[in-house]
């Protein structure tokens, strides 16, 4: 059955992030006051690695069940993560726990046990910076996706099927991108094919839709090209979604379009919810 195979420390699997850092990622989530969402997307995706780190913490230390990498795409595409570079985009998830960039001090209301609630500092560790500017040249980030995903699988051919997870608030600039996205689909390992997700980032109040199974459900032709471009989900993360309360009918796609950065963090939770052996 495909999208069986263990994840462990001699066959890890692989999550890559394509993030969007065009001009227009200055722009708020959806009309909200605070974070824009070049901001939050950041603050989303060190969350993630923080619990991925969490995740594979054993005794011994932290083992590398997964190799993780970002792509930024906007003034350039290049690797941007912490310890990543052109000639190594991922590093395993021990190098990440390692070395973020910094840690930051930051408050969080908490329940104080006696019905109320109570400010509590934590410190949050960073390992991508939010940044803005340029186009919109998401061919070419998924483009180089295939290229280190390529390697990544020659080297480890029997893992569980790389994740990518695009993340974007606008139209593509450089190229229509389906071409790039079969593509990147197509790759695969014995246990799969690449699995692609794609987040539409929201600057309006529009109500959001998530995991859908049908383009009709979306009116924005942008939206119908993100859909098209994302994998069905497997019954794993199906499950995950269903778990959620998500109410899923059928086939969907590892798809949300206007996403507020709530539904950012619930969607790449969803999305990258794997679970590591030994």
């Amino acid at each position: 059955m495909a999208f069986s195979a263990e994840i462990s420390r001699t066959n890890p699997t692989c999550l890559l992030f394509l993030v969007d850092q065009s001009k227009s990622m200055a722009g708020p989530f959806g009309g909200e006051q605070g974070k824009n969402k070049a901001e939050g997307v950041a603050d989303a995706i060190n969350r993630l690695l923080q619990n991925l780190v969490l995740k594979c913490a054993k005794a011994d230390g932290v083992r590398d069940y997964f190799h993780v990498g970002v792509i930024g795409y906007g003034t350039e595409v290049r690797p941007s993560l912490a310890g990543t570079s052109n000639d190594q985009p991922l590093v395993p998830i021990s190098a990440v726990a390692n070395a973020p960039l910094r840690l930051e001090q930051r408050k969080r209301m908490v329940d104080d046990g006696a019905g109320g609630l109570v400010e509590q500092s934590f410190r949050f560790p960073v390992w991508f910076e939010p940044t803005s500017g340029g186009k919109t040249v998401m061919n070419g980030a998924i483009k180089m996706a295939r290229v280190i995903l390529s390697d990544f699988i020659s080297t480890y051919p029997g893992c569980f099927p790389p994740i990518v997870v695009n993340l974007t608030d606008g139209k593509p600039t450089d190229a229509n991108p389906l071409d790039a996205a079969v593509d990147l689909k197509a790759l695969k390992s014995t246990d799969g094919n690449v699995l692609m997700f794609n987040a539409h980032l929201s600057s309006s109040p529009a109500p959001s839709v998530c995991f859908p199974g049908d383009e009709a459900l979306l009116a924005d032709k942008y939206a119908k090209l993100l859909f098209r471009m994302s994998s069905i989900l497997p019954p794993k993360l199906m499950s995950a979604a269903r778990d959620e309360g998500y109410p899923i009918v059928g086939p969907a796609r590892g798809f949300v379009f206007n996403a507020d950065l709530v539904a950012v963090i619930r969607f790449l939770d969803i999305g990258t919810r794997v679970s590591p052996g030994r």
